[in-house]
């Protein structure tokens, strides 16, 4: 009986740490602010990847809209890492872009050229 407790417990805590993991693997989602506070992006699952909207703007003024995507067919490469596209609305270009997971902090990044011109931002939960 005590045998079978403890391999129940193991199965517990291992079936524990697969769900930690995947959570912490989905974290990307929900919405985030840009470091200098002037908009929201809300990631959420879109298809087989991750989008990015605009949830909110500091200013109205810009050119970025309530409601627009910004990153489309964000698909992870790997537990931190997930690479895709990404539309910047002041110059209405898209470019390849990469989002990098660490903590509370998203670092997205739209590159040209192969990624030899590329624009970081941070972002913030």
């Amino acid at each position: 009986m005590t045998k079978v407790r403890h391999g129940v417990a193991a199965l517990l805590l291992v079936a524990a740490a697969s769900g930690a993991t995947q959570a912490w693997a989905e974290d990307v989602q929900g919405v985030w602010t840009r470091d200098d506070g002037a908009i929201k992006v809300e990631f959420s699952p879109c298809g087989g990847a991750v989008c990015g909207s605009v949830s909110w703007l500091k200013s109205a003024a810009g050119a970025a809209k309530v409601g627009q995507r910004v990153f489309f067919d964000m698909v992870r490469s790997d537990q931190i890492t997930w690479t895709g596209k990404a539309f910047n609305p002041e110059d209405g270009r898209t470019y390849s872009g990469k989002m990098v997971l660490s903590g509370k902090k998203l670092k997205t990044s739209g590159c040209v050229m192969g990624g030899l011109i590329c624009k970081t931002v941070v972002w913030l939960r």
